[in-house]
């Protein structure tokens, strides 16, 4: 990744700002600053899928992590973003940040799920505003 010197990384639970931190970790000597992001998802009219004052609990709680487990390697910067729309919402935090490319893991889950819950993955590197970088998984890579 030496192309990049900043890049926005999403997360989105505990165990994946895990994951994302661990499949980042061999390229942060690379980077000058990453910037972690939470996005809470708003329902748009609808009801929200949890109270908004424990969604920013865990928000914080995630980013937290994600602080720990990268900041003695890169500087990093957290925010917690609120959209209706998540894949625009990393692309606007991106441009906020300044940084040079979105970096993600891919989350499992099935066809049928990711269809009906809206596949971010596809739409986050679908005509991509700047560079998207996949991260491997860890897990997969140990053996």
């Amino acid at each position: 990744m030496g192309l990049f010197q900043h890049l926005l990384v999403p997360i989105a639970t505990e165990s994946d700002v895990r994951t994302t931190c661990a499949a980042l970790e061999p390229y942060l000597e690379d980077l000058e600053r990453v910037t972690v992001v939470h996005v809470i998802e708003k329902a748009g009219g609808a009801p929200d899928k949890a109270p908004l004052e424990k969604r920013r609990e865990d928000a914080a709680e995630f980013l937290a992590t994600a602080e720990t487990m990268l900041g003695e390697f890169v500087a990093v910067d957290t925010r917690t973003v609120f959209a209706t729309d998540v894949v625009p919402a990393f692309f606007a935090a991106a441009d906020e940040a300044g940084a040079d490319a979105i970096a993600f893991r891919a989350r499992g889950g099935s066809r049928i799920r990711r269809i009906l819950a809206g596949d971010i993955t596809t739409n986050l590197v679908t005509d991509p505003e700047l560079p998207v970088i996949s991260l491997p998984n860890p897990e997969t890579n140990a053996r």
